[in-house]
C-alpha cells in the first residue's frame, strides 16, 4: 500500500504504469497466462496482478472455448507504441495468429491504458476503445484497483462496472 492507502499500483497519474488485460482460450491457457505474465516481467515491473477469470466468448465465432483473462499493471520506461510493439511481439512468442477477428486466440494482450496518454493514430488507440463495454476486463481492473480512473472520462472501473453484467466473469483459484 502507498502512503496514501492505495494499492502502490495505484501511483495517481504515474506515466510510466500501463494497465494490460491478457486474455486466451487456445491450448493450455493456464499455462500461457503464466508464461505471459513472466514475458510482461522482462518489459518492465509488473506490480500488480489480478486473479485468473474464466469468462465465455464475446463476439467471434460460435463454439469457441471459454477464456482465461486477468490485468495486470506494469510500470515500465517504454513509450506507447514501444510498449504496444512489444506486446505484439510477446503474443506472437506464445503462438498469436491474427485471423478472425474475435476469433480464438493463444493469447491477447491489450493496453487499456498507459498513464494519461491519450492517443488515437493509425497505430493505436489509447485508452483502448472498448474496455468500458467489456466486464471481462473491468472485474480484473476493479480488482487491483478499485480506484483506478479512465484517463480521458474520468470514470472509474467500477462506475463503468456497474453498467454491466458481469454475472459471467468467474473469478478461478487458479495460480499464476
Amino acid at each position: 500500500m502507498g502512503p496514501d492507502g492505495r494499492p502502490d499500483a495505484a501511483a495517481a497519474g504515474a506515466d510510466d504504469l500501463a494497465w494490460v488485460a491478457l486474455g486466451g482460450n487456445v491450448g493450455d491457457s493456464h499455462a500461457v497466462m503464466r508464461g505471459a505474465l513472466a514475458a510482461l516481467a522482462e518489459l518492465g515491473e509488473v506490480v500488480a496482478r489480478s486473479s485468473l477469470y474464466r469468462t465465455a466468448p464475446v463476439g467471434g465465432p460460435a463454439g469457441q472455448a471459454d477464456y482465461l483473462n486477468a490485468v495486470v499493471a506494469l510500470r515500465t520506461g517504454l513509450s506507447t507504441h514501444g510498449l504496444l510493439r512489444a506486446l505484439q511481439d510477446v503474443e506472437e512468442r506464445f503462438g498469436r495468429v491474427r485471423g478472425e477477428r474475435w476469433g480464438p486466440r493463444t493469447l491477447d494482450l491489450d493496453l487499456l491504458a498507459h498513464g494519461a496518454v491519450n492517443v488515437d493514430d493509425p497505430v493505436a488507440t489509447v485508452p483502448h476503445p472498448r474496455l468500458h463495454h467489456r466486464a471481462f476486463v473491468l472485474v480484473p481492473l476493479r480488482e487491483i484497483d478499485p480506484w483506478w480512473r479512465h484517463p480521458v472520462t474520468g470514470e472509474t472501473a467500477e462506475g463503468m462496472l456497474a453498467r454491466l453484467d458481469a454475472s459471467g466473469v468467474e473469478r478461478t483459484e487458479l495460480a499464476w
